[in-house]
């Protein structure tokens, strides 16, 4: 009996005791704690994840909207044409300038949610200063078709790249230079970036990159996120975003492919611009700045803060429209002097369309995103 109760450890002899030489389930607290942590973790990166998503839905698809208005509306000649662009064929007009002579033209680049007459009243001051244009819809925008994958710059800048191949294949156009507002500014920058043959680029309320553009909307929504939050959020969120396409953030930034361009650089933004803040305009300007500094031969970069401008119709102001007319000139060689070029797009009657241009689409979707988030599923990467 001693012998049976020493070896189920109940002997008073502490000499017959047999005491374990482990504690088998002396680490299930530990596990259990680790569980919970893990759990802690997991949660919210779960919460992360389909709020990135839902926003991926929600603000990757521009809403449609054909043009309105054409040139002839503006009392501009013109003539329809395409784009070939690994995205489709996209509808453009030309608008030749100077009775058709040979001279320099401008490809002109919408923004999101837009289409191709809001770069009109662009076209009507630089068809004044003597400069051919070309402008068109981007994929998934005007009277494209919708797309099935998220739009991002990366598809502003490959079809901005497309359309310029058209611009230089015409033969009224000698040399030419891109024109790009807000995504269509990083789009005019990331195709400049790919194609020595762009004379010049003008940049106007451009996001400096993707992930700050993200993190905007944020604030645009009033998203009452702290900075810790909110700043690894927007880094998740981008790289959803444009997960489906492949993209390297890097390559679809303005901030970074403006370093690849050495060529003359106009960086506009408005100082009142709420939808992208002017920091982002002295972003890119300063990339573009450092990365010339050794290279011999290099083009000029000019930064330009409209004092009244807000993100949209910065050509309403005389001021936008003299620096980029008389920057156009001087850079593209004509066809008139820059004092020239900037006194006829001063006198241009250059003002918004009938139809506002919505604000960027991403705040609305950010706010969306926080809503539907407790309760929508989490969909396939």
């Amino acid at each position: 009996m001693r012998a049976r109760d020493a070896l189920e450890g109940r002997s008073g002899d502490p000499r017959l005791t047999v005491r374990p030489a482990c504690r088998p389930l002396g680490g299930v607290p530990s596990l259990r704690r680790a569980g919970v942590v893990a759990g802690l973790v997991a949660a919210p990166l779960a919460v992360a994840l389909r709020f990135a998503h839902v926003y991926r839905e929600r603000a990757g698809f521009p809403h449609r909207r054909a043009p309105q208005f054409t040139p002839a509306d503006l009392g501009l000649p013109w003539e329809e044409t395409t784009v070939e662009s690994d995205g489709g064929s996209l509808p453009a007009w030309f608008i030749p300038a100077n009775g058709g002579a040979p001279g320099p033209g401008v490809l002109l680049v919408h923004g999101w949610d837009s289409a191709r007459d809001r770069t009109l009243p662009h076209a009507v001051f630089l068809h004044a200063a003597g400069f051919h244009c070309l402008t068109f819809d981007v994929r998934g925008n005007g009277a494209n078709p919708a797309e099935t994958l998220p739009v991002s710059t990366g598809e502003f800048g490959a079809d901005a790249t497309a359309a310029f191949e058209t611009l230089l294949a015409r033969r009224e156009v000698t040399r030419g230079a891109i024109l790009g507002h807000s995504m269509g500014g990083t789009g005019a920058i990331l195709a400049a970036a790919s194609d020595p043959r762009v004379a010049a680029v003008v940049s106007a309320s451009a996001p400096a990159d993707p992930r700050g553009m993200v993190r905007q909307t944020f604030r645009l929504a009033r998203l009452p996120l702290p900075g810790p939050v909110a700043t690894p959020l927007a880094w998740l969120t981008t790289h959803v975003f444009v997960r489906p396409r492949g993209h390297a953030l890097r390559a679809i930034s303005a901030r970074h492919a403006i370093a690849h361009y050495a060529g003359p650089t106009l960086v506009a933004h408005g100082r009142d611009d709420s939808i992208m803040p002017s920091e982002h305009a002295h972003r890119i300007a300063a990339s573009a700045t450092a990365a010339r500094r050794d290279v011999p031969g290099a083009g000029p970069v000019e930064l330009m803060i409209v004092p009244t401008g807000g993100h949209s119709w910065l050509y309403e102001d005389e001021g936008y429209r003299r620096t980029v007319a008389a920057f156009l000139a001087r850079e593209l060689g004509g066809p008139l002097s820059p004092s020239e070029a900037a006194d006829r797009a001063a006198a241009a009657d250059a003002r918004r369309l009938p139809e506002p241009e919505p604000a960027l689409v991403g705040g609305r979707a950010a706010k969306g995103a926080l809503a539907m988030v407790s309760r929508t599923p989490t969909p396939e990467p």
